[in-house]
């Protein structure tokens, strides 16, 4: 017996396509409640119907990306920063390590490869641009500055310029 690891919208779906098999359920409610439309419920239904609770999951669980390096680009590419480039960052490391050693990598990707074996550190930009005021000694207390050459008081003692 395997294990099945289902997300909670899997788990949803299998309730309610466990409450169409009983008949408790039509399937155009039954899209309304999984939030598909009637073919796609239909669709899921059926492969619920063939397979069980493993209709619901998605079928590339478990497989590897298309998108992936192969593993030995990584070690490579990790090696030869270590080893030639330990003083780049990692956008200039990823124009020599194509032009110098023939090894294409994404520079975000080698980024995130160099930050995960702790041979490059992100820092933080420049100083702050804004920074909070000092908090004044009692609650409520500000300081109130005005620039306006508005009469503001009405002939109540001296205009202020």
């Amino acid at each position: 017996m395997s294990v099945l690891k289902l997300s909670r919208k899997e788990r949803r779906r299998v309730d309610v396509f466990g409450r169409v098999g009983r008949g408790e359920l039509t399937l155009r409610k039954a899209a309304e409640l999984v939030g598909l439309s009637y073919r796609q419920t239909l669709r899921g239904f059926a492969r619920y119907q063939e397979l069980g609770d493993a209709g619901v999951c998605h079928r590339l669980r478990g497989q590897k990306s298309n998108h992936q390096s192969p593993a030995g680009d990584q070690r490579r590419a990790l090696a030869l920063y270590a080893k030639k480039y330990s003083d780049f960052g990692p956008t200039l490391a990823a124009e020599y390590l194509a032009q110098e050693d023939g090894l294409a990598v994404c520079v975000t990707t080698l980024r995130r490869w160099l930050t995960v074996a702790g041979l490059w550190k992100p820092r933080r930009g420049g100083p702050r641009h804004r920074k909070w005021r000092e908090r004044k000694p009692h609650f409520g207390e500000m300081v109130q500055v005005d620039g306006s050459l508005h009469d503001w008081f009405e002939d109540v003692g001296e205009r202020r310029h």
